[in-house]
């Protein structure tokens, strides 16, 4: 069921710039739920049930759970079922994934489900906006910027090698840049800024020391507005660069100069994760992972295998990922509740995890925001 998405077009209100222009035309809309691991089995349904609960703004809501993920490799050998993947090619609309508890030890026949996934549905966009919520809902945040992570090459290629020499063991891996996925993640890092009120990008790489990939990078992203088919669209986006060392300096010291950051896949991980920092927590912070033809969910937060069952994981990222979702798929109204829902909730601060520094319970945060949508 998968048919290409309107996402050259993003556009939004200014509070929420990442909207395509689609006019949906829907009777219903078919979400895959991978949970994944540990607390995504927790979060998973909290944004179920805030899809469920804008009732018409969106079509009818059609929920299919899917397997995957390390606990599915443990039971079953494989990480990603194929019937997970035909599932989401064949029948799904979108998804949200949940989380993923990877192990940072060499595991053999595992390999990580949601990088899998970003490549078998071509998701080569990871897109990640992180913004503070403002005591007074008229006032400008503190920080609101977009993270624009290419998502299929660079070291996630997963191309490594071990040889034993006569110094030792050396390990070996392959860094992939290619002027296609360059090209293509620089025009959707455009697109978003174009939508956004500031109408800025910020290139990132480290083409001072890796002048051939990062170097690619870079000229392919800057080359972009001058592309024969993009006829001017982009002549109104400022466009800088920062070496990613820099920027992530930057970002702790001055996160006000960042509108939208473009950069490969390592760089925009490590970038995100730590933007989150800012706003408070990754609980907080959504993403999706876009294609052409997909688009996929996916909070920030990690698998937390050690709050497991003790209903304290914060709901927030994975409710604002399904909002973000629905906003890719042009769902702009259903998409504003659930956002406005999300930051009433935390600025009353009466109900929040604690990782917020609060003492509510996972259950009682999504209550709240259900009330309030």
């Amino acid at each position: 069921m998968m048919q290409r998405l309107p996402l050259r077009s993003l556009r939004a209100p200014p509070s929420r710039a990442l909207a395509t222009s689609a006019s949906p035309t829907r009777q219903s809309l078919k979400i895959g739920l991978i949970p994944g691991d540990g607390i995504g089995v927790e979060v998973i349904p909290a944004a179920k049930a805030a899809i469920v609960a804008l009732g018409s703004d969106i079509p009818k809501p059609d929920f299919v759970d899917l397997d995957a993920g390390f606990e599915c490799f443990t039971r079953t050998g494989v990480a990603l079922p194929e019937e997970t993947v035909r599932v989401l090619e064949e029948e799904c609309d979108c998804a949200i994934f949940g989380a993923v508890s990877s192990p940072t030890r060499r595991v053999v026949g595992y390999s990580s489900p949601i990088v899998g996934l970003r490549k078998r549905l071509d998701l080569y966009a990871n897109v990640r906006p992180v913004t503070s919520v403002a005591a007074d809902p008229n006032e400008k945040p503190d920080v609101d910027l977009v993270v624009v992570r290419e998502n299929t090459e660079c070291l996630y290629v997963k191309q490594e090698e071990l040889k034993h020499t006569e110094n030792g063991k050396e390990a070996r891996a392959t860094r992939l840049i290619t002027e296609r996925a360059s090209r293509r993640i620089g025009q959707m890092a455009f697109d978003i800024a174009l939508g956004r009120p500031r109408k800025h990008l910020t290139v990132i790489h480290k083409s001072n020391v890796l002048s051939v990939t990062d170097g690619l990078f870079r000229e392919t992203v800057r080359e972009v507005p001058t592309l024969p088919e993009v006829n001017g669209k982009y002549n109104d986006v400022q466009v800088a660069e920062q070496i990613v060392d820099s920027a992530v300096y930057r970002l702790f010291r001055e996160p006000q100069i960042y509108d939208v950051m473009v950069a490969p896949n390592l760089y925009g991980d490590i970038l995100s994760d730590a933007a989150a920092a800012l706003v408070g927590s990754l609980g907080l912070v959504p993403s999706v992972n876009a294609g052409d033809k997909f688009i996929m969910g996916e909070p920030v937060h990690g698998s937390a295998p050690d709050i497991l069952g003790l209903d304290i994981a914060n709901p927030l990222a994975s409710i604002r990922s399904a909002a973000l979702m629905l906003r890719f798929l042009g769902y702009v109204k259903g998409a504003d509740r659930i956002d406005r829902a999300v930051d009433e909730v935390i600025r009353e601060g009466t109900v929040l995890t604690p990782d917020l520094g609060g003492k509510g319970k996972t259950s009682e945060v999504v209550e709240a925001v259900l009330k309030k949508i």
